[in-house]
């Protein structure tokens, strides 16, 4: 299977290439709160020599309760967003809940994402997709890898092939999830760039009553396995102090979590894919 790249400004993203590491808070704070994030992932990625996507979510429309958090909405989220891109000039992703905030998204953002509840629903795929920009859907937990081919044929119809597929971990029973690595390389038969979400995989939903817990200790041994087997990009959240989040804080990765995460996937994933017979085709 030849396996196609998605261009960004900054960024080539491929089963084939280096990894793209795609990283940020999972949702807006606060306007310095978030720039400071991005400044020091930034700074990680450039330290490492590593391609960087800066993630964002204006509005977490699936919290566990009522009177959780969502962010700062679409208007404020996106002017923060477009103020971050600005500084650090590089691409920017971003959440995208309901079709009619695809256009206006998209005036910001390079990467539009489809969360993994959403995964499915055709009108919201087919609006991101007319904006032209790139499409990351997230599999959902309840998906089989084949069955994002269906999902794949959506965007296509719009006469979009800018297309990321992400792979965040299968429900395993009540309160928790498993990554089954199989998924990786099925996805990859497909062609488009596979993604890992190494912190929404070591999710525990709803496990704290109110709120979903998680444990970001697994990041990083989930992160190395997906490295091994050739992806395009590893996706993660970090926080400068994960206990103190406004949402996802026990699966999100401290700065230097980051740090050693990059590091090691980096390492792995060159010699992988130096390797003959890596398993691209």
């Amino acid at each position: 299977m030849v396996q196609k790249t998605v261009s960004l400004q900054g960024a080539d993203i491929s089963n084939a290439l280096p990894l793209v590491y795609i990283g940020g808070p999972c949702i807006i704070e606060s306007e310095e709160g978030y720039l400071a994030t991005a400044r020091a992932l930034k700074k990680i990625a450039d330290e490492h020599g590593q391609k960087f996507i800066l993630k964002a979510s204006f509005d977490k429309a699936n919290r566990s309760a009522i009177d959780a958090y969502r962010g700062p909405g679409l208007e404020n989220g996106l002017r923060i967003l477009a103020a971050a891109k600005a500084e650090l000039r590089i691409p920017v992703l971003v959440d995208v809940h309901e079709p009619w905030q695809a256009v206006r998204c998209a005036a910001v953002a390079d990467v539009l994402q489809i969360p993994a509840f959403l995964c499915r629903q055709t009108d919201l795929l087919l609006a991101c997709a007319e904006t032209g920009k790139a499409v990351n859907v997230k599999k959902g937990q309840f998906l089989a890898p084949q069955s994002m081919e269906n999902i794949i044929r959506k965007i296509e119809s719009t006469g979009n092939r800018s297309i990321l597929l992400t792979e965040r971990g299968s429900s395993f029973g009540y309160g928790d999830l498993v990554v089954d690595m199989r998924s990786l390389h099925i996805m990859k038969q497909l062609g488009y760039p596979v993604i890992f979400d190494a912190t929404h995989s070591v999710q525990k939903p709803g496990a704290l009553g109110n709120a979903t817990g998680g444990d970001r200790t697994l990041a990083p041994v989930l992160a190395r396995a997906a490295a091994a087997v050739g992806v395009a990009g590893i996706f993660f959240e970090a926080h400068p102090q994960p206990e103190k989040a406004l949402s996802d804080g026990p699966n999100s990765l401290t700065y230097s979590g980051a740090a050693e995460l990059m590091q090691q996937t980096a390492q792995i994933d060159k010699t992988q894919k130096e390797a003959p017979n890596s398993g691209l085709a």
